[in-house]
C-alpha cells in the first residue's frame, strides 16, 4: 500500500512541479499547489507510521514457534536404574536446563514413540491423548507440539510463582512442565480419566529426570485460577499437576 501511494505521491509532485515551472501558471495558482504537495507529503508519511504500527502489531500477536533438537533415544541409562535413582526434590538452583535434556522431558511426557500410528509414550484413555505439555520459564509460557516437537509461544508472562504458590521457593526452579487435561477430547468421566491420564504422564517425568540427573517433583498444588486467567483457558481445559525441574 505504502510504495502505491508513494507512487501516486511522485506523480504528483512531477504535475505539481510542471505547473509550477510552466508559463502557464499564474501567481495566484502556485500557494495553493505548494499547499497541496505539502498535503501530499504529510500523507505520505502519516501512512507509512500506519504501515508500521500495523506491521508491529501483526508480529507482536503472532505466535513464535520453536523447533526442539530431536530427542536422544540412546540413553545409557536402564529401566531399573531409573527406578533405583528416582526420588522427590523441593530445592532447585537456577541453573538453566539445556535444550536437549528439555526436548528429552516432553518427548517422555507425551511424545510420539510410534510416528505411523501417531501414537504416544504414555498411554491415555480410549487414546484421547487429552494431556498437554505447557512448558514454563522466566520467558513465558509454550505449548508442546509432539507431532511437530515444537514449542509454541502462548504467554509471555512468568507464571511459575503462580505454580509454585504455597511452596513459594521452588518458583527458582529454570523450568515447570504443566500438566493440563482437555476435557472436550473425552466423551465420559473426564475427570477422572483426565487425572489419570495426567498421572502417567507425571511418572513419565519422574523417570526421565532420574535417567538425566535433574530434579523434580510433581505437585497438584497451584494457584489455578489465576494460571487459567492467564493463559485463557476455558473450564474444559483442566489444570493437573505440575512439575518443577531444574538442578
Amino acid at each position: 500500500m505504502e510504495s502505491v501511494f508513494g507512487r501516486f505521491v511522485e506523480k504528483s509532485s512531477r504535475r505539481i512541479s510542471g505547473v509550477l515551472l510552466s508559463d502557464t501558471a499564474t501567481p495566484l495558482a502556485a500557494p495553493v499547489i505548494v499547499q497541496q504537495f505539502n498535503y501530499y507529503s504529510k500523507m505520505k508519511k502519516y501512512l507509512a507510521m500506519l504501515m508500521l504500527c500495523a506491521f508491529a502489531s501483526m508480529n507482536a500477536g503472532a505466535q513464535e514457534v520453536k523447533k526442539l533438537p530431536q530427542p536422544d533415544l540412546t540413553l545409557n541409562v536402564t529401566l531399573m536404574d531409573a527406578l533405583k535413582n528416582r526420588k522427590t526434590d523441593r530445592e532447585f538452583s537456577d541453573k538453566a536446563i539445556s535444550e536437549q535434556q528439555l526436548s528429552q522431558i516432553l518427548w517422555a511426557t507425551c511424545g510420539i514413540n510410534r510416528p505411523e500410528k501417531g501414537l504416544l509414550t504414555i498411554p491415555t484413555a480410549m487414546n484421547a491423548q487429552d494431556v498437554k505439555a505447557y512448558v514454563c520459564t522466566a520467558k513465558g509460557v509454550s505449548l508442546y507440539d509432539p507431532k511437530a516437537n515444537t514449542l509454541t509461544s502462548v504467554s509471555k508472562t512468568d507464571i511459575r510463582p503462580m505454580l509454585a504458590e504455597g511452596q513459594n521457593a521452588m518458583a527458582k526452579a529454570p523450568v515447570f512442565i504443566l500438566l493440563v487435561s482437555d476435557q472436550t477430547k473425552l466423551r465420559h468421566n473426564g475427570q477422572i480419566y483426565g487425572a489419570m491420564d495426567a498421572g502417567y504422564a507425571s511418572q513419565d517425568i519422574c523417570l526421565i529426570c532420574a535417567a538425566l540427573g535433574l530434579k523434580t517433583v510433581p505437585r497438584a498444588m497451584m494457584n489455578k485460577e489465576k494460571v487459567s486467567k492467564e493463559l485463557g483457558f476455558p473450564e474444559t481445559m483442566v489444570l493437573e499437576l505440575n512439575h518443577p525441574i531444574g538442578y
